[in-house]
């Protein structure tokens, strides 16, 4: 399971819209509208690499009224929970 923290800048009047499409994608789990120097962050999880680029060039930043995404893809999680069960939830 290979999980990408999607930072999204998005037209201001649109953020709700593009939220609720954001978070129909299949692969995106979150999105979570934030302050600061991006609008809203997306939380992808997916089986591979390959996988990525379906979901975050080919649906995410194609949605109406994204205007730019910033992608960090996550090594490692540092938790008091158990992170590996909650993620697998629903996977095979």
């Amino acid at each position: 399971m290979i999980t990408a923290i999607v930072m999204i800048k998005a037209e201001v009047a649109r953020i709700p819209e593009v939220a609720e499409a954001i978070a129909e994608i299949g692969g995106v789990s979150e999105v979570y509208s934030v302050t600061g120097g991006v609008d809203l962050i997306a939380m992808v999880r997916v089986r591979g690499h390959e996988d990525l680029a379906e979901v975050i060039p080919g649906r995410v930043n194609k949605v109406p009224g994204v205007l730019s995404s910033d992608t960090h893809i996550a090594f490692h999680a540092y938790s008091n929970h158990d992170l590996e069960a909650a993620f697998s939830l629903g996977m095979e």
